[in-house]
């Protein structure tokens, strides 16, 4: 797995207006995407991360909603 640079800056983030391509198929490689996902919004304390906030225009996204238990 590997850490992916997050878009910040207003000219990183215009990839943020682009349509993203659906995900036919999912193979090894949209796995290791996914667990780079999860690994870069775990590191980031997130709880959610759009393929296209990492620059890739794809709609894929990672989510951990928790144990879904309130305190």
């Amino acid at each position: 797995m590997a850490y992916r640079k997050i878009r910040e800056n207003s000219e990183e983030c215009s990839i943020l207006r682009k349509r993203s391509k659906p995900v036919a198929v999912i193979d090894d490689k949209i796995r290791e995407l996914l667990d780079d996902m999860a690994e870069t919004m775990y590191k980031e304390s997130g709880v959610g991360l759009a393929a296209p906030q990492i620059g890739i225009i794809k709609r894929l996204v990672v989510i951990d909603v928790g144990t879904g238990i309130l305190p």
